[in-house]
């Protein structure tokens, strides 16, 4: 429920117009690479959670694997542009909820979701269990509408003269986080039973259940609007069922979203928060961060500081434009994962070669073909952690 949370939520009603207007005609070709790409990220994830049943992710896999330098650098990453993404994700809830009053209702919605965070993870996936199912039931209805209606043409759905490799590239890249919620699974290994049973499991069912939900989505929404009529639409689910003749769903749409908006940010804060308890562990986030609470089994203090940083940026930062780094980062956390997957041995459950080489090659395409100014703030990020350790390691050794 977790990964679902963060997978089938804002994304499903925001990503489409980005993606058709990068891809044009071959929008379903990008999402299928990006499957395929979060399919190896999400199996070298999974063994290596099960080898490593820690709280922090590919933190913890790539010190572990690789060395401290590339853990650090993808838990740095990580923390860093997912807690701009919190921000971010919550703006979104205050303009679909509130829109005259969007800081108002970002900063509540985070004091709200820390709180179910400090109470544990069984609290987050009974909130998360009762979004993905709204959700869920809200977009089967939009397809079932778009598909059944006289607008739609099964014509649009072939691929065009329109579509080029770099397009398909780089609609790949903006896709991608489609799926990237598998990974705030991963982040929460030290608080599921039989992790090793458990985060496998769990990772595979909801990267397939998602990967259904969107091609569904993407099929009903370019067999009513085509690919044109998606990219130019700022809210291309919505226009869809006014299309189909049903402008009824619109509102219900426009819910839907915000309510995707929350569980996406739920599972943000989990996935940041842990990642924190990892570093602090070895300081390299103060160690003050690494207390877990002694009833509810959950790192309170570092879920506390995220959501207090949240709430200040998303009080007084508009942070909707200037996030393009949040995907680099991403996608080297997980090019981090591949690598670590890669050192892994058949005793040790190492998945197919193909599978961490095709993931690692997948990431590094995916990362570069993003727009320059993306790629250029992303580097400036990563290489500003790397110097903050640099720093770190020459201040420790004296």
């Amino acid at each position: 429920m977790v990964g679902l949370g963060a997978m089938v939520g804002a994304g499903v009603f925001s990503a489409w117009g980005p993606a058709a207007a990068a891809a044009g005609s071959g929008v379903l070709v990008a999402l299928g690479l990006a499957a395929v790409v979060a399919y190896c990220n999400a199996t070298s994830s999974a063994r290596l959670a099960a080898r490593y049943p820690a709280s922090g992710g590919t933190y913890v896999y790539g010190k572990e694997r690789l060395g401290r330098f590339w853990g650090y650098l993808a838990g740095w990453g990580f923390v860093v542009g997912k807690t701009a993404s919190c921000a971010a994700m919550a703006l979104t809830v205050g303009l679909y909820v509130w829109p005259g009053h969007a800081r108002v209702v970002a900063v509540a919605a985070v004091l709200v979701l820390t709180l179910v965070d400090y109470l544990g993870v069984q609290k987050a996936a009974w909130l998360t269990r009762a979004v993905v199912a709204g959700v869920l039931l809200l977009l089967a209805a939009l397809v079932a509408v778009c598909l059944g209606s006289p607008a739609a043409d099964p014509a649009r759905l072939s691929v065009g003269a329109s579509l080029t490799p770099a397009g398909v590239l780089r609609a790949a890249g903006l896709l991608f986080f489609a799926f990237a919620g598998y990974a705030r699974v991963a982040t929460l290994g030290e608080e599921v039973r039989d992790p090793a049973r458990t985060i496998p499991r769990a990772v595979s069912t909801a990267l397939g259940i998602t990967l259904v939900v969107y091609a569904a989505v993407a099929v009903a929404l370019l067999a009513v609007l085509g690919p044109g009529g998606i990219a130019g639409a700022t809210a291309p689910l919505a226009e869809a069922v006014r299309a189909a003749g049903a402008p009824g769903l619109a509102p219900l749409v426009r819910v839907g979203a915000a309510v995707a908006a929350l569980g996406s940010l739920l599972a943000l804060i989990l996935g940041v928060s842990r990642t924190t308890l990892a570093m602090a562990r070895d300081h390299h986030l103060p160690p003050a961060l690494a207390a877990v609470h002694p009833r509810h089994q959950v790192p309170h203090r570092a879920a506390l500081a995220v959501g207090a940083v949240v709430a200040v940026l998303a009080a007084t930062t508009d942070l909707r434009g200037v996030i393009g780094f949040s995907s680099f980062g991403v996608l080297a956390y997980y090019a981090v994962a591949n690598a670590a997957a890669l050192t892994l041995t058949p005793a040790e459950r190492r998945p197919p070669l193909a599978v961490p080489v095709l993931g690692l090659a997948g990431c590094l395409a995916l990362a570069f073909a993003l727009p320059l100014t993306s790629v250029v703030t992303g580097a400036a990020v990563l290489g500003l952690g790397a110097a903050a350790y640099a720093v770190r390691t020459r201040l420790v050794r004296r």
